[in-house]
């Protein structure tokens, strides 16, 4: 087949490296791509979010079957235009992807479908947002309604935080347009993990669950991220939960955006919170809720959970972007995976870019897979080009291994600055 991926981060170069482990030989593309993704790819010098660029390369080109990335393409349209000159594509339609470009329709649409999730509203005045924390007690949830680069969520401990957190929303304009609406929300107790669920807009089949570290620091402690690290299976997720997930989260959501005339194929990320016997139970009165719904596969969870599924993971992509999606399509291996994120000094906040990185083939050689979250080539030097550079999974017959894995690759890279979280999956080992 041939395949374009659309993107230029760790995700992309996961969903690229793993089209290249299929048995049949696939002619793989990425728009834009990065020094990782050239290895097994040929980078197209056109932007994940440039929606008429890549519509005219797909015109030119005639690919199988495009896969995005990236959630900003999807909430512009880029999935629509595709469609709309005949070419297959994996990701929703911009009407779907409103899951995540908007948490105000995604609580509607949870609403509509009774999927349990904590309650809240939405504001567009600092005053009356203040006002309505009263209502919620602490700790209190501000979110900002639209895409924030998985950076406009605070979880308030006081009340001084959670005005600071409305202020810099609506009044700061922190996170632009993003921020423009905000949600103060009921605060769910207990552990958060992932589910990705493949759709084609009608079947729904669930891959590995995972759990991602959103906090920079170790010790989950810090301002929120893209993510740190993740790690597949979380032990959170009991295989007598996964039932309850696709039928009382997953599927309804499919079935009221088809109701409302959307038909959703791709990913639908849940991100959810498990509350522990004896934790405090939510409004909804479930144990488990949803915290958000993203509209593609997560980052960095798809690099903990693509290297355990097995078969042929373009006819997965292709199935759910035709309407043909089969239980069978996906094949999940026994072995743990977990992924360490190598970030720049600086981040989540400002930070250079611009520095060597040194190591990378030494990480492979120690059995690492890496991942290039941002590097650029210069010549025959890999540089840093963001905040997140680099994604190190292990695998292992058990999570110890593919953790130790991991952080032996992690030990073998080097840049200026360079930081990284030490306790990924700490939440896993802990539960003993």
């Amino acid at each position: 087949m041939k395949i374009l991926v659309v993107g230029s981060g760790g995700r992309e170069h996961a969903i690229a490296w793993r089209l290249a482990q299929d048995e049949e030989r696939h002619e793989i593309f990425c728009a834009p791509g990065n020094a990782g993704t050239a290895a097994v790819a040929t980078s197209i010098a056109v932007g994940a979010e440039d929606v008429a660029g890549v519509a005219k390369w797909a015109r030119e080109n005639g690919p199988d079957l495009v896969v995005v990335g990236p959630e900003a393409p999807l909430v512009k349209g880029l999935a629509d235009e595709l469609l709309s000159i005949g070419v297959p594509v994996f990701g929703p339609v911009a009407a779907g992807a409103r899951m995540e470009g908007s948490k105000r329709f995604a609580k509607e649409v949870m609403d509509a479908a009774g999927v349990p999730t904590g309650r809240a509203e939405t504001f567009t005045d600092a005053a009356s947002a203040k006002a309505a924390l009263a209502r919620y007690g602490l700790p209190v949830v501000i979110k900002a309604d639209g895409l924030a680069a998985g950076k406009g969520v605070v979880v308030a401990e006081t009340r001084e935080q959670a005005e600071s957190a409305i202020d810099d929303m609506l009044v700061g304009n922190k996170f632009g347009a993003a921020g423009a609406e905000v949600l103060v929300e009921e605060f769910l107790d207990g552990e958060e993990c992932s589910i990705l669920a493949m759709t084609d807009g009608e079947s729904v089949v669930l891959l590995p669950s995972s759990q991602d570290h959103k906090r920079v620091f170790d010790g989950d402690k810090g301002p929120n991220t893209g993510g740190m690290g993740a790690y597949s299976p979380a032990p959170v997720v009991t295989d007598a939960m996964l039932p309850e997930i696709k039928e009382k989260i997953v599927m309804p959501v499919v079935r009221e955006l088809k109701r409302r005339g959307t038909t959703y194929r791709g990913i639908l990320y849940a991100g959810l919170m498990i509350t522990p016997e004896g934790g405090r139970v939510a409004l909804s009165g479930s144990r488990i809720n949803v915290v958000e719904f993203n509209a593609r596969f997560g980052d960095p969870e798809t690099e903990a959970v693509l290297p355990r599924l097995g078969g042929s993971f373009a006819t997965a992509l292709l199935h759910a972007a035709t309407g043909c999606l089969r239980d069978e399509d996906i094949v999940v291996r026994p072995e743990c995976a977990a992924t360490v994120i190598v970030a720049s000094a600086g981040y989540p906040g400002s930070y250079e870019k611009g520095k060597e990185i040194t190591g990378l083939a030494d990480a492979e050689a120690a059995g690492a897979t890496v991942f290039h979250c941002g590097t650029k080539s210069d010549g025959g030097r890999t540089l840093t080009s963001g905040g997140r550079v680099l994604s190190v999974t292990g695998m292992g017959a058990t999570l110890r291994e593919a953790v130790d894995r991991a952080y032996a690759g992690v030990a073998k890279v080097s840049f200026d600055g360079m930081f990284y979280r030490r306790d990924i999956a700490h939440r896993a080992f802990e539960r003993g």
